[in-house]
């Protein structure tokens, strides 16, 4: 590939997390060799030098990934390509391999054109500022060419994912990486005598055409041939992860859903157990019963703003053991490293299931309940979403309404609370809202509905 010197980025691709588009009409390889020159330059600017690259199942993500890494050889870098495999394992690989950076070429869970990347540097996340900064041209380099090679890292990974797991009791489990870049992992650690389980696989062979539903397990539907096949075997429970494998779906026995904040209840009374009073963090989408299941077992609460690399920093910030997310992301930082690992999440419930009375149905059904919508999509373009919820802000305050703004509309009312914020990922508003009765979630939802019909946005049916 020619050095693109008058290429220049597709602005809207330049997200507050990561880089994303669609593959022929804001995403190419000239792109991805672009990001490779310009993150170089970004590392030589701070001394470093040693850079992983990794890539998802995605049929565009062979071609991104070559062209992002000639662009980090030609600018003096040393690459340890680990090639095709999760998100997380790209993380664990410059945890393990000990260089300064990483680059994940992955879509994650958006439609399989779409591609991008995930980034992190001096082990911490490259996102915000750090990715807009990619726009500036840089210096032309002169310096000698860096290198590449290839390194083997699935069992090293496998190997650190059941390195804090403890085997018990006989469990069943349904298993569905959706064809997403998770599938290798998911072989390897069933086909593991350190496992212990019976497993039922689906959906492993890795496809970026995703033929079989689509990779995201915060979508009910997506979890219909799971539930299915936790059903007819009578699994104890089924396992999904996205397309990336960095967010987790569980179904319990009897085929239901259990949404990000039910399960952080699960790991956080089992982490709170080991060390009261520990920090635990949750993205505003989060039930009020999982804040006030954490303080009523001892630990102390913090809502944060959704984005796992917003969540990360805030980890570091607070010396939180455990945080996650209503989409699936879950950080483990007591005896894991504080990134988001669906697979590593998997194992962790897996211990608690292991060495409990309970099935995961009976815990289920134990769990503080309360009524709430999954999380609401409401189409919206890029250009305006922001812009509504700032409008929305200004009114509430015109009205002198009191509400959280840390991601942003979080309000309460005498029947529970709503919330609508901008997706840092994806061209939507995403809502939630939750209340204690029926009458008190259909109230609640057209007080919503009635801040979004001035902007003619309606909450789906």
């Amino acid at each position: 590939m020619e050095h693109a010197t008058l290429h220049s980025f597709d602005l809207k691709i330049l997200r507050e997390y990561d880089i994303r588009g669609t593959v022929g009409i804001n995403l190419s390889e000239e792109d991805a060799f672009l990001l490779g020159q310009r993150f170089a330059y970004r590392m030589h600017t701070e001394g470093f030098k040693t850079v992983c690259v990794g890539r998802d199942g995605r049929l565009s993500s062979p071609s991104l990934a070559q062209a992002l890494i000639n662009g980090l050889v030609q600018h003096g870098l040393e690459v340890k390509d680990i090639g095709i495999g999760p998100t997380p394992m790209l993380y664990f690989a410059v945890k393990h391999l000990k260089t300064d950076a990483g680059i994940m070429v992955t879509g994650s869970h958006n439609p399989s054109q779409d591609n991008g990347f995930k980034m992190t540097l001096a082990h911490r996340p490259f996102f915000g500022q750090d990715i807009q900064q990619l726009n500036h041209p840089i210096p032309t380099y002169t310096g000698p060419c860096g290198f590449v090679e290839k390194v083997a890292i699935e069992q090293a990974y496998c190997d650190r994912l059941l390195q804090d797991y403890k085997p018990g009791r006989h469990l069943k489990i349904a298993w569905d990486p959706g064809n997403g870049a998770g599938g290798r992992i998911v072989e390897k650690l069933i086909q593991s005598d350190r496992l212990a389980v019976q497993s039922f696989p689906i959906n492993t062979q890795i496809d970026g055409n995703f033929p079989n539903h689509h990779p995201d397990p915060t979508i009910p539907k997506n979890l219909q041939q799971l539930i299915k096949m936790v059903i007819e075997k009578e699994c104890d429970l089924g396992i999904a992860f996205d397309g990336d494998a960095d967010r987790i779906g569980v179904v319990d026995g009897k085929g239901r859903i259990l949404w990000g904040d039910q399960l952080m209840i699960l790991w956080s009374r089992n982490i709170l157990e080991k060390s009261p009073q520990a920090t635990i963090i949750a993205d505003v989408k989060a039930s009020q019963t999982l804040f006030d299941d954490i303080k009523a077992h001892g630990g102390h609460g913090i809502m944060a703003r959704t984005g796992h690399s917003l969540i990360k920093m805030k980890i570091a910030e607070t010396g939180a053991l455990l945080a996650g997310e209503m989409s699936g992301h879950i950080f483990f930082a007591d005896t894991y490293y504080g990134y988001d690992d669906a697979l590593y999440a998997a194992v962790r419930l897996l211990n608690i299931l292991h060495h409990v009375p309970y099935t995961l149905s009976e815990l289920y059904d134990q769990l503080p309940t309360c009524l709430n919508t999954p999380e609401i999509r409401i189409d919206c373009d890029d250009d305006q979403k922001f812009k509504i919820i700032e409008q929305i802000q200004q009114l509430l305050r015109q009205k002198a309404l009191e509400f959280n703004d840390v991601d942003g509309v979080r309000l309460s009312t005498g029947d529970g609370w709503w919330l609508l914020r901008a997706s840092n990922t994806q061209a939507l508003l995403v809502a939630r809202c939750e209340s204690s009765t029926h009458e008190g979630l259909e109230r609640l939802k057209k007080n919503l509905q009635s801040y979004l019909t001035p902007f003619g946005l309606k909450i789906p049916e």
